[in-house]
Order: C-alpha cells, then sequence, then structure tokens
C-alpha cells in the first residue's frame, strides 16, 4: 500500500488488504478483522490476549476431561463461564490435541528397574459396531532405591498371552533391563508371555489374589475365616522352609474336611513363596501387585462418566492421561521402600 500525504483516511483504509479473525470471548464469539501491514509488524495485543485466553480455555477442556467431567458437562459449564457455544465434538477433537503428548509419554526411553508389577483391567469399548470388554494392560517398575515409575499401558482386545506378550517386547525394546523380580496375578497368557520375554526371571503370584482364589475352593461358610487365616500365616512365613511347614500342616488339618482346597493350595501357594527369597523389609512392599489397585479405583472412577469408549483411542487417551498423574506424584513424592 503506497501512502498518500494528500489521501483520506478513509480512502485509505479502504486500500488496505485485512484477514478474518474468530476470537472467542465472555461475550460470544467476535469476528475481527486484522490489517495485513507491509512489513508484517502490526497485531493488536487484545488479539494475542485473546489468543492466551483460549490456550487456557482449551487446557481447562482436556483437564476436565481426564477428571472425569463428561462432554455434556464440559460445555454446559463452558457456557455458563464464557458464554460461548462448545458442541460436545468440539470437546472431543480438543481433547484428542492431547494425543501426541502422551504418545511421547508411552514412547520415552526407560532403563533399569530391579522389581516389576503388572496387571490388567477391562473398559467396555465400541469395535466395529459391537461394545466389547476390551483390557487395559500396565505395567510399573520399581527401582532398587523404591522409587517407583509407570512404564507403559497399552489397549487390547483381551489378556490372551500374544497381546501380552507385545506389550512386554515393546517395554523391552524402549530399554527396560535389569528385572530380577515380578509380580502379577497367575492369567496364563500373561505367565507364558513373562516366560517368554523375561526368561529366568523370578515370578511371584499376588498374594491378595491368592487369598481371594482359595476362598473359591472352600465348601463350607463355616470354614471360609480359619481357611483365610491360615493361609495368610503360610504366606506371611518368614522364610521358605518355615512357609513350606505350615502349608503341609494346612494340608494335614484340612484334607478331610476340604480335600478339594487342599490340592487347590499345595498346588497354588508355592506360586507365592518367591518374595519370601527377598530381602525382609522389602516383602511388604512386593508381596502384592496392590500397589496397580489403587489406579484400578480411579480409572473406575473417571471411566464411569463415560460407561462405552468409542474406539481404543478414546480409552487409551484417558487412562494414559491418568497414569501420568500418578507417575507425577512418584517423581516427586515417597518412594514405595527404603534401602
Amino acid at each position: 500500500m503506497q501512502h498518500h500525504t494528500n489521501g483520506h483516511p478513509i480512502d485509505l483504509i479502504a486500500q488496505m488488504v485485512f484477514k478474518p479473525k474468530s476470537l472467542q470471548t465472555r461475550i460470544g464469539e467476535l469476528e475481527l478483522a486484522i490489517p495485513q501491514t507491509r512489513n508484517g509488524g502490526f497485531y493488536p495485543s487484545v488479539i494475542q490476549k485473546g489468543q492466551r485466553s483460549e490456550r487456557a480455555r482449551l487446557s481447562t477442556i482436556a483437564e476436565m476431561y481426564i477428571q472425569g467431567v463428561s462432554t455434556r458437562k464440559v460445555t454446559k459449564i463452558l457456557e455458563e463461564l464464557c458464554g460461548c457455544q462448545v458442541s460436545s465434538a468440539q470437546v472431543s477433537r480438543i481433547v484428542q490435541s492431547l494425543d501426541s503428548e502422551l504418545e511421547l509419554w508411552r514412547e520415552r526411553e526407560l532403563g533399569h528397574f530391579t522389581y516389576l508389577m503388572v496387571d490388567a483391567r477391562y473398559e467396555k469399548v465400541r469395535y466395529t459396531n459391537e461394545i466389547r470388554d476390551c483390557a487395559v494392560l500396565w505395567a510399573i517398575g520399581i527401582k532398587s532405591n523404591g522409587q517407583r515409575e509407570v512404564l507403559g499401558v497399552s489397549v487390547d482386545f483381551s489378556e490372551a498371552e500374544i497381546h501380552w506378550r507385545e506389550f512386554l517386547t515393546k517395554l523391552v525394546s524402549r530399554k527396560l533391563h535389569g528385572v530380577e523380580y515380578i509380580v502379577s496375578d497367575d492369567h496364563v497368557g500373561l505367565t507364558n508371555a513373562l516366560k517368554s520375554v523375561f526368561p529366568g526371571v523370578s515370578w511371584n503370584r499376588c498374594h491378595t489374589h491368592l487369598a481371594r482364589n482359595a476362598q473359591d475352593h472352600v465348601s463350607k461358610a463355616s470354614n471360609k475365616s480359619p481357611v483365610a487365616q491360615d493361609i495368610l500365616a503360610i504366606l506371611q512365613a518368614p522364610d521358605l522352609d518355615s512357609a513350606q511347614f505350615l502349608l503341609n500342616r494346612f494340608a494335614d488339618n484340612w484334607i478331610a474336611r476340604e480335600p478339594k482346597l487342599v490340592h487347590w493350595a499345595q498346588i497354588n501357594l508355592p506360586q507365592g513363596f518367591q518374595v519370601l527369597k527377598l530381602d525382609p523389609k522389602l516383602r511388604r512392599s512386593l508381596r502384592t501387585s496392590n500397589l496397580i489397585e489403587r489406579f484400578n479405583r480411579e480409572i473406575k472412577r473417571r471411566s464411569r462418566v463415560v460407561r462405552i469408549f468409542p474406539n481404543f483411542n478414546s480409552c487409551l487417551r484417558l487412562v494414559s492421561a491418568i497414569l501420568i498423574e500418578f507417575n507425577d506424584d512418584w517423581s516427586t513424592g515417597r518412594r514405595l521402600f527404603s534401602v
């Protein structure tokens, strides 16, 4: 644009080129026209403030979703606070912007972890016009000094061996090494995958799951409480020899009244004895995978709002964001144990 000293200001404005710009404000959406100057140095400060406000609004939407607020409630809250209309589809698109950051976290390089906890839970996911119970697989690594870290998470069709093996292999490809001890439930797909990916590594069956499973083999309700006390004594024995002695005594005491229980106990309870080879100071922290139960409760609380995830990615997105929160707390919080 050429400037003429004798040109009328209105004529000069008429010759300018403007670029349309939408700005969300508390009174609604404004349509603005931004003049395009020759050197490009001009930009209204009010727009820059608006952009910062818009970024804050987008961050708020994403945070509300992660905290378990439904998209319908998010739109209602924003309409009351900002006076602007936001559709559920817009909220979903904004939440999807988290994906690249979450993917970087899931693909980060790991390192040396002495202890490993693995577990899964199920969420309802829509897949090819069907609602399926899909498995959310994850792993926690614990260093020798007690520092905890969420290593990874995945969503798949089930806990079949192939899915667990793919998940665990991915951890190794991200430089996970040094694992000496693993604690988990005894799902056959998981245990077979652990043997394949971590051959020779000591595996301990979660004591909490063992105690629960034992109750399924008690035939009389009146026997459940004394059986539970006996099994607790076995699993909390001071050493391996004591645990085996208590197991033999348990079999002698219960064989006549609960033969199926005794048969189950003799095969399954020794799967929880590997923890007795660890330092006594570490056993309480590493005898179960209860550390993951807190994850389960929090994920259940927030996913209850969603009820049915529209696809795998939406499920993975929410669970990843929740696990990152735990990871951040652990990085600055108390360690699982002190050495």
